[in-house]
């Protein structure tokens, strides 16, 4: 009896340890072409890709990790209730998103961003965790 209490307490600290990481900002859309970026150059990485911005960066550190990104609401920028009925997409990063030109914290590809959002919306509030 005890170790399912154990086994039951360490089920509960991992599921909030999980939910801890999680971190909210927004997403932007990014039209094509996604060549050459900062990460791989001219290599195709595919089209489930985002651009990192300053933070997200760490200089180049970003380069390859991939982000579970759920989009979580309208940024009043125009269209009320954006995000579509499959809210989450998984997206490596393969660039960069510098200041001052980039408004938010991923700055999603085109066909990531219509996944999980109308792509009319330009921008999103985001929830993403490092997957």
């Amino acid at each position: 009896m005890a170790s399912i209490r154990i086994y039951a307490s360490i089920l509960v600290v991992m599921s909030l340890l999980a939910f801890g990481s999680c971190e909210n900002g927004i997403g932007t859309i990014n039209d094509p072409p996604y060549l050459p970026s900062a990460c791989y150059g001219f290599q195709d990485q595919g089209v489930m890709i985002a651009a990192a911005n300053q933070d997200l960066w760490q200089g180049g550190a970003a380069c390859g990790k991939t982000f579970q990104v759920t989009c979580t609401g309208a940024t009043n920028q125009g269209v009320p209730h954006p995000c579509t009925d499959t809210p989450t997409v998984t997206v490596m990063i393969t660039d960069f998103c510098p200041p001052p030109g980039c408004k938010g914290d991923l700055d999603l590809s085109h066909e990531a961003f219509s996944t999980i959002a109308d792509p009319r919306a330009g921008g999103i509030k985001i929830s993403y965790q490092e997957v």
